[in-house]
């Protein structure tokens, strides 16, 4: 086999997901099995603490910049922060049933029909600027919480989310201040993840940004990728509801053994690329210890994640026994004052968007000197029903 060759194509390989096949480049973010995710070269608990449009910057520019060309970047952002009212008005026409992952994708095309430029690189922008209006007038429209107040993107990319964002009895600091962390930790997560490769694909068929991040949005919708963080929520919930905010981790250890000895599902554990702990994970438990050690949900989710990865490490077939960034971050938000785990994909959305877009003008007006990729055609052999 060639040097040139980094994978040879064996019947063992197909109908695996393209699981660890290389097919392109990734500008903005990498994934290490040992050390976890990368932006532009910076392990992302390192950026924890940057304000989100610095850590924006970074991955549209790919260098940190000067307080001067963050502020320049800031005020691109801020300016074109306002949805057009046409796509307000049609939001709250839209019906509230069914989960608001549907709603989202929607808003999307809508935004898409009314501000699309044609111009992948400025609709970029625009969507980046645009997202958290969207997002609060999406949500807010589904729960039903009232008109969504206007942009203040002066405040801050995401104080200006959260004063939209109409959730009752809310302390807005403590909303701000997690809403900032969870929004940094999921920007972006290489290339080959379901809903950026999906938002890539569609774009490689020239559909505009819009229409492309709406497809990456239903990829991010499913139990799989993007609803995992919902649905380790309610488990964490569950093991509460059964052993008590007081359990010891003994208790919460029979608990898991238990529930694997029924062949039913332990949520939280486990990932495609890492064999580690998520630093994502990491810092998040590590915000909970310090500003929610006492709320009930944080106590079992720490018992959990000593207790989880201790079983789990006990079976040779399990690859990554540690805890993923979904294991925690529902928690996160509940203890912050957002407990609408309905609303945790689309929030998940509202961030990953970012990435997305970024990979997508790459792919589209970078790679191959410029040309962009070709549209996406992978082949797939005949195989006749058994």
């Amino acid at each position: 086999m060639s040097d040139d060759v980094l994978f040879e194509i064996t019947k063992d390989k197909l109908e695996t997901g393209l699981r660890g096949f290389p097919v392109g480049y990734c500008t903005t973010s990498y994934v290490d099995a040992e050390k976890g995710l990368f932006y532009v070269g910076k392990p992302v608990a390192e950026l924890a603490e940057w304000e989100p449009i610095r850590v924006i910057h970074l991955l549209y520019s790919g260098k940190d910049g000067s307080k001067e060309e963050v502020r320049a970047f800031s005020d691109i952002i801020e300016n074109r922060s306002v949805c057009h009212p046409g796509v307000v008005k049609a939001i709250l026409a839209l019906p509230r049933q069914g989960h608001p992952m549907k709603l989202f994708c929607t808003a999307l095309l809508l935004l898409g029909m009314f501000e699309s430029t044609g111009d992948y690189r400025e609709d970029c922008l625009n969507l980046i600027a645009k997202i958290p209006h969207l997002v609060a007038c999406v949500i807010n429209h589904h729960a039903g919480w009232g008109k969504t107040p206007d942009p203040r993107p002066e405040l801050g990319y995401m104080e200006n989310f959260c004063q939209m964002l109409l959730v009752p009895q809310a302390q807005k600091d403590e909303l701000v201040r997690a809403m900032k962390l969870f929004n940094i930790l999921h920007y972006d997560h290489g290339g080959g993840n379901l809903s950026t490769f999906v938002g890539k694909a569609v774009a490689s068929g020239l559909e505009d940004m819009y229409g492309s991040i709406a497809s990456a949005m239903c990829a991010l919708a499913g139990p799989r990728h993007g609803k995992a963080n919902q649905d380790c929520l309610q488990f964490v919930l569950s093991v509460l509801e059964e052993v008590g905010e007081d359990a010891s981790a003994s208790q919460v250890e029979a608990l898991i053994r238990h529930r694997l000895a029924n062949n039913e599902l332990v949520f939280g554990f486990g990932h495609a690329v890492l064999r580690v702990e998520d630093p994502r994970a990491t810092v998040q438990y590590a915000f909970c210890q310090q500003h929610y050690p006492d709320h009930p949900l944080v106590k079992i989710a720490l018992h959990l994640r000593s207790m989880g990865s201790k079983v789990l490490s006990e079976n040779p077939k399990i690859s990554d026994p540690h805890p993923n960034v979904d294991a925690i971050s529902g928690t996160l938000l509940t203890a912050a004052g957002f407990s609408y785990p309905e609303y945790f994909t689309i929030l998940f959305g509202l961030s990953r968007t970012v990435g997305i877009a970024m990979q997508i003008v790459y792919e589209r007006l970078e790679a191959r000197g410029g040309k962009g990729t070709p549209i996406v055609r992978p082949k797939y052999l005949y195989k006749a029903r058994s």
